[in-house]
């Protein structure tokens, strides 16, 4: 039976995609890698892809930080702050659960993304939820990025 964990997404099993990893033992977050090379224009927002997917168990999620070296060393910022990654993500219909960082360049220069960097760091969290909650009616997700109706 599977807990937790990461897979890589059919669409980029052919392109020797490393599954995120602590790099230390005591780590928090597990390192995700650009699947491709990504360019950023100046004060550009794009959708850096991952190749990954993640399961969890119910009642979990998956967050996503930015590294603490990305603006600095990088003139990157993870420009949502956090990234959740729900359970229901792991294999929807429209993108199979691919996990992208929405990174913006916070320079006034072109930056690239070597395929192999790490750009992100995830962290499994349990969360709660509020007594009396109406149940959603919306029974599938599709998508993500605002795929829930917002």
């Amino acid at each position: 039976m599977k807990t937790r964990g990461f897979e890589v997404i059919s669409t980029y099993s052919d392109k020797n995609i490393n599954l995120p990893k602590r790099a230390t033992s005591k780590a928090a977050g597990y390192d995700f890698e650009v699947a491709e090379m990504t360019t950023l224009l100046p004060d550009e927002i794009k959708l850096v892809p991952t190749g990954i997917k993640s399961y969890m168990q119910d009642g979990e999620v998956l967050y996503l930080y930015d590294r603490s070296s990305n603006p600095r060393k990088k003139g990157l910022v993870l420009i949502n702050s956090v990234g959740v990654i729900d359970g229901d993500y792991y294999n929807n219909a429209d993108n199979e659960g691919h996990i992208f960082a929405q990174m913006k360049n916070i320079t006034g220069e072109t930056v690239t993304l070597e395929k192999g960097e790490r750009v992100v760091q995830g962290v499994f969290m349990p969360f709660l939820v509020a007594d009396g909650e109406e149940q959603s009616t919306q029974v599938t997700r599709s998508g993500g990025f605002g795929s829930t109706g917002v």
